[in-house]
């Protein structure tokens, strides 16, 4: 099977893609559960999908309206039926405080709380539970749930369902590449999905951890083993960032065991390649220039400088020597990897003419920088609110990637092996950082820091050439 009709069958029916947005919306607004899952990025996702194959914008959003309200609904069934359990219950005996902030909304807006709650992310999958548990008159819940969810499908779903009806229509769009690009966002939030779930189950309380605590600790081997993935001041393996480990070296290796095999471009490369050529939409081409500087050596001095002044200045030698490891150890084998395969690009101009394809350094580069960004962010942010900064990484490498694809510079297989050896890279230097107990990164500026970092790289951009 080609790769195109492969990404043709990663694309759901309509059928199937409306139930995916009933089982989203039910998921996100269901109690416990919905705390745990990204349902603005996958609803956005499932959305545009559907404005693609051209479904009835009524029956989409009376798909999320649906969910929306069986949510709600089991969330009040729930609280209101097991009052007294409902706090042994795993996310929420982990974590009382989001019951309590949740409890606080409920006391502060009263009734209004259901129709308000359904807006705002935080509490939004508590808010129900508590009415239940508070024993709010069922029929009272009943309107307020109808009523919000009227408004939050339209809401959450038209922004989705009109990039699905527009980006195709783009000037200068080949027909041929839409498959592709279904492909990859589909691919992309897969995998992004199973990494949230899996982080969730990798926690103290999750059933990755505690089934592997259990096999291991039956036997005297699996006990030293288990200490020795143990962090010394908490016995607590850090077992999601070694199953990143893990995973990604082992797709890394079987891809570099493939590229080296074939000796040349792959099959999907090239057909990619070819599309690619194709492709005129306007501006398009200038966008990746820009991407191409930010991703280069002056462009990474000038989005880390601001943070690495600060973290001298905090004298936070730690963070400042992780991070520098990571660019270090990246650059170091992205120029070993290139010299052992050899591979040439597609198309190189005067700058590159002499550098190699395999793997991709600027995505390699991407990911370590902005994937440590997103880790160290995540460490200071509540277990529920993290994915925000794993999406806001994913959101800016993947076009960081792909310009590499507009340029004409990289094979898309080039992109694919920096990104999985970035993401080695990522799971190294965390496991030094979790090896030892550290202090929390705030206070810190994160805004000042950011526009420092956003001011110097648009000076890097007008002033300065390619590195």
């Amino acid at each position: 099977m080609n790769p195109v009709d492969l990404l043709q069958q990663l694309t759901p029916s309509p059928a199937l893609l409306l139930l995916l947005i009933v089982i989203i919306a039910l998921v996100e607004s269901l109690a416990l559960v919905g705390l745990l899952v990204p349902g603005v990025v996958l609803i956005t996702a499932t959305a545009s999908m559907a404005g693609h194959q051209q479904i009835a914008v009524a029956a989409v959003m009376g798909a999320a309206f649906l969910g929306a309200i069986v949510g709600d609904g089991l969330s009040f069934w729930l609280g209101y039926t097991q009052r007294e359990r409902v706090t042994a219950m795993w996310p929420l005996s982990r974590y009382p405080e989001w019951l309590a902030q949740g409890a606080r909304f409920f006391h502060r807006h009263g009734s209004l709380s259901v129709f308000l709650g359904r807006f705002v992310g935080p509490v939004r999958p508590v808010v129900p539970l508590i009415a239940g548990m508070m024993h709010m008159p069922p029929r009272r819940f009943t309107w307020a749930n109808l009523l919000s969810a009227a408004l939050w499908a339209p809401a959450y779903v038209l922004p989705g369902y009109l990039l699905g009806r527009t980006w195709q229509r783009l000037p200068g769009f080949p027909e041929a590449l839409e498959p592709w690009l279904v492909g990859l966002g589909v691919l992309v939030v897969l995998l992004a999905v199973t990494f949230s779930w899996l982080r969730h189950q990798t926690h103290h309380d999750g059933l990755v951890y505690r089934g592997l605590a259990r096999l291991l600790r039956r036997h005297p081997k699996g006990r030293w083993a288990w200490r020795a993935l143990s962090r010394p001041h908490d016995r607590e393996p850090p077992l999601g960032t070694w199953l990143l480990l893990l995973t990604s070296l082992t797709a890394l290796s079987a891809l570099t065991l493939v590229v080296l095999h074939q000796g040349g471009p792959l099959a999907m490369d090239r057909r990619l390649d070819i599309l690619m050529d194709t492709l005129v939409i306007p501006g398009l081409l200038t966008l990746s220039h820009v991407l191409a500087e930010l991703g280069d050596l002056y462009g990474i001095i000038a989005m880390v400088l601001p943070w690495g002044l600060w973290w001298l200045a905090r004298r936070r030698f730690d963070a400042l020597g992780h991070f520098a490891a990571g660019l270090l150890g990246i650059a170091a084998l992205n120029t070993l990897g290139k010299a052992i395969i050899g591979r040439a690009r597609p198309d190189a101009s005067a700058h590159l003419a002499d550098s190699l394809a395999y793997p991709s350094a600027h995505t390699s580069t991407a990911v370590v920088l902005f994937g440590l960004a997103a880790a160290f962010i995540a460490r200071e942010l509540p277990l529920h609110r993290r994915f925000w900064a794993y999406w806001g990484a994913i959101a800016v490498i993947v076009p960081m990637a792909l310009s590499r694809l507009v340029l004409g510079v990289h094979w898309l297989s080039d992109l694919i092996g920096g990104a999985l050896l970035g993401l080695v890279v990522c799971a190294l230097v965390q496991l030094a950082w979790q090896h030892r107990s550290r202090e929390t990164l705030r206070p810190c500026p994160w805004w000042a820091l950011g526009a420092a970092s956003l001011a110097l790289a648009a000076a890097r951009v007008v002033w300065l050439g390619p590195a």
